[in-house]
């Protein structure tokens, strides 16, 4: 029998094709402000849906992301207020931009699965290992909702929850600490999956007892990165992810 008895798994492009939208959400945000932010500070380059969105916000609350870009672009925002409106003067507002953005996306566009999920979890069952879903984001719970893949979880922790517990984001394995306690498991005895950089860092500091860094993009540096920041192995997706279960510890 496997040593691990649970897996925690981070949400957007890990179980839903979501991370593009999350990218041209904060693209948007972003480079609306640049002009207002340019003022006294010297031209700034558009923000890289790409590198950027990978290395600094990827897998973030929103308002460590937005304050995260800042910080990487050398610009200082007063904090703000949660219940600031979307815009460019402080922290808050911008990720504010940033959810309005998301929020305009949802409303248009369907956010699909990936097909490799449903398999895997169903496996995992199989194998009576306990799953929970895993998000930063508030729109989580309704997301895996309509994209058919709630009822194949145990529980999900979400950005909701994460609020109403003052539960820092990642880079810190709280949200991860907190899902695995609700699942009746070690931290030693659980499984993490992710993409996103700050994802399988916070993996390593809550020494679960297998971190799987995910990269559906093909990029060669990703891989190399991931492993740099906490994964144990590096996955192209979830199709191996029963065995690898399996096989922990044996």
């Amino acid at each position: 029998m496997s040593a691990l008895r649970a897996v925690v798994l981070d949400t957007d492009g890990v179980l839903l094709d979501s991370a593009v939208f999350h990218a041209t959400a904060w693209k948007t945000a972003f480079d609306g402000c640049l002009d207002a932010w340019a003022v006294g500070t010297g031209r700034q380059q558009p923000f890289d849906a790409d590198r950027e969105y990978r290395e600094i916000v990827d897998g973030k609350p929103r308002y460590d992301g937005a304050s995260a870009l800042l910080t990487a672009r050398g610009l200082d925002l007063p904090p703000g207020s949660p219940h600031d409106p979307p815009g460019c003067a402080t922290v808050w507002s911008v990720a504010a931009r940033k959810e309005q953005e998301f929020a305009r996306t949802l409303r248009t566009r369907a956010v699909d699965p990936f097909g490799d999920v449903a398999p895997a979890l169903a496996a995992l069952r199989d194998l009576d290992v306990r799953c929970a879903a895993v998000s930063a984001s508030r729109h989580a719970r309704p997301l895996l909702e309509a994209a058919g893949l709630l009822e194949l979880f145990d529980l999900v922790v979400d950005g909701t929850d994460a609020a109403r517990l003052a539960l820092p984001g990642k880079p810190d394995p709280a949200l991860f600490l907190e899902a695995a306690r609700r699942l009746g498991a070690a931290p030693g005895r659980t499984a993490v999956v992710e993409d996103a950089l700050a994802g399988v860092e916070a993996g390593r500091r809550g020494h679960f007892g297998l971190v799987v860094g995910i990269d559906r993009t093909g990029d060669p540096d990703k891989g190399p990165a991931l492993r740099a920041h906490g994964a144990d192995v590096v996955a192209a997706d979830l199709s191996a992810l029963p065995e690898l279960v399996r096989g922990a510890g044996s």
